[in-house]
């Protein structure tokens, strides 16, 4: 029953998007919904039946492939850290399926879409669906490659969908930049391969010391390239031309998070990443999140600041991954349970921005003001989005960073303290800001833009509501999933 479900997780969205490509548009949407609601509720009874245990079995096989490497290549796998992914994708891809029934219409006033093009739509957002699903329940290294490609392919597709020459442009850019970083996972697969004759995750720790430090080195490149970190930062903000449900799904819970899971996936898998290149993922990671806040203060764009907020983040995740390398176990789990704190905080900040947009026919930060008066659930759901990014309790990103801080306080010497100032200073200096834009974009003298507004329709508002509950109550799932990572 258990490897049903997980195969329907990847199978039903795959049918559904087929299906919705060729329907009218009326019942493609709603028969969107459905799918995606199935497969939410599929992953959520997955992880329930497995819990705490690990699950996984074998479907087929590559009997073509020498030295035994063939065997079980296709399979599938539900650990703790496959879970947090998986419900990530299927929770919060429901719930963007949900409001995009209502965003993605001829009564938007930022970007109206005819009915023509929303089985396209839909068809593309269900297929990267069933990639990330894929990426989560994957095996091994060569089945998470095979999905890995796939949601590029579904990103390039979903950033350029409204065909303007800055979303082709965009699109292009992440298919590029990504791809690239992919194809050093490839070389990790032919590594593997000629050394290991297996693709298993654990294969890497069976490589001698050398050769083991450049195949990490080499996932560490494509987690960067697919997770925008410095210095494949740049495609993640012109990514924003992509509609704002998209920017919610691929740039805040789905595609970069793809990038991190990697990471993850890689180091506990053995334990044998080298400390010295755990040493440089953390100085990276605290490079990428001072070089996107840095950025903060120049964006007049609201969904392009949340960017770089989520650029930000993705460094947050990676530096728990390199404390783990280097030791500390706390620090890995407040890493992968960070992967699940953000993706809802910043889901609802993103979702926020599609509303304003939806109703002002604007993102720009300096056009607004004083929103709150008409749009009292947006506004809420803003500063709940606020709270739970930046980590002020009980708000979710407070455990995840309090887990993080803490696995920096086990490194020994002066490595662990100087990187706890440095993550309080970026947090602190990030809340201030993400609060000065709340406030001049919801309080304050109501511009021309904002008035006679309302909060946006039903369905986009439900998406909102569920979103800030799983704001404040998501580590009470999160917590009891890392806990058993490690150790």
């Amino acid at each position: 029953m258990l490897t049903l479900a997980l195969a329907l997780v990847v199978i039903l969205p795959v049918l559904g998007a087929v299906a919705v490509g060729l329907m009218p548009p009326r019942p493609a949407r709603w028969m969107a919904v459905v799918l995606s609601l199935a497969v939410a509720s599929l992953a959520v009874g997955a992880a329930l039946l497995a819990y705490p245990d690990a699950h996984r079995v074998a479907l087929a096989s590559l009997p073509w492939l020498t030295g035994g490497s063939g065997e079980g290549v296709f399979g599938l796998l539900l650990d703790p850290l496959s879970t947090v992914l998986l419900l990530v994708v299927t929770v919060i891809g429901f719930l963007t399926v949900l409001y995009s029934t209502q965003y993605l219409s001829e009564k938007n006033r930022d970007h109206p879409v005819g009915p023509a093009d929303q089985s396209r739509y839909y068809f593309w957002l269900l297929a990267f669906l069933a990639s990330m699903g894929g990426v989560a329940t994957s095996g091994n290294f060569l089945q998470l490659f095979i999905f890995w490609e796939l949601t590029t392919v579904c990103s390039w597709a979903l950033i350029s969908f409204y065909h303007t020459e800055k979303s082709l442009r965009a699109g292009f850019k992440a298919l590029l930049m990504t791809h690239a970083g992919g194809l050093f996972f490839l070389l990790v697969l032919l590594i593997l391969f000629a050394k290991t004759g297996s693709f298993d995750f654990d294969a890497v720790s069976r490589l001698d010391g050398p050769l083991r430090g450049w195949v990490f080195f080499f996932l560490m490149l494509a987690a960067w390239a697919k997770a925008a970190q410095v210095p494949f930062h740049t495609w993640l903000p012109d990514a924003m031309e992509a509609p704002t449900p998209i920017s919610a799904y691929l740039h805040a819970a789905a595609m970069v998070k793809a990038g991190v899971y990697l990471m993850a996936r890689a180091v506990c898998s053995g334990w044998a990443m080298p400390e010295g290149l755990g040493l440089l993922l953390a100085i990276m990671a605290l490079v990428t999140m001072f070089v996107a806040l840095s950025f903060y203060f120049v964006q007049d764009d609201l969904k392009r600041l949340l960017a770089y907020s989520t650029i930000a983040h993705l460094g947050y995740i990676l530096l728990g991954v390199a404390l783990g390398a280097m030791g500390s176990k706390v620090g890995f789990q407040g890493g992968v349970l960070h992967i699940l704190c953000h993706s809802f905080g910043k889901a609802t900040l993103f979702l926020c921005a599609g509303a304003v947009a939806y109703v002002t026919g604007t993102r720009s930060i300096s056009a607004l003001g004083g929103l709150a008066r008409s749009m009292p659930l947006t506004a809420t759901a803003f500063f709940v989005g606020v709270l739970a990014v930046a980590g002020i309790p009980p708000f979710a990103s407070f455990w995840s960073k309090f887990m993080i801080l803490a696995g920096a306080m086990e490194i020994p010497g002066f490595l662990g303290p100087l990187i706890l100032v440095l993550v309080l200073a970026e947090s602190l200096i990030a809340f201030g800001w993400m609060l000065h834009v709340g406030q001049k974009v919801f309080f304050g003298p109501q511009t021309e833009l904002a008035t006679g507004k309302n909060d946006p329709p039903a369905a986009m508002r439900a998406a909102l509501v569920i979103l800030m509950i799983g704001s404040l109550l998501i580590p009470i799932v999160g917590i009891p999933l890392v806990r058993w990572i490690g150790g």
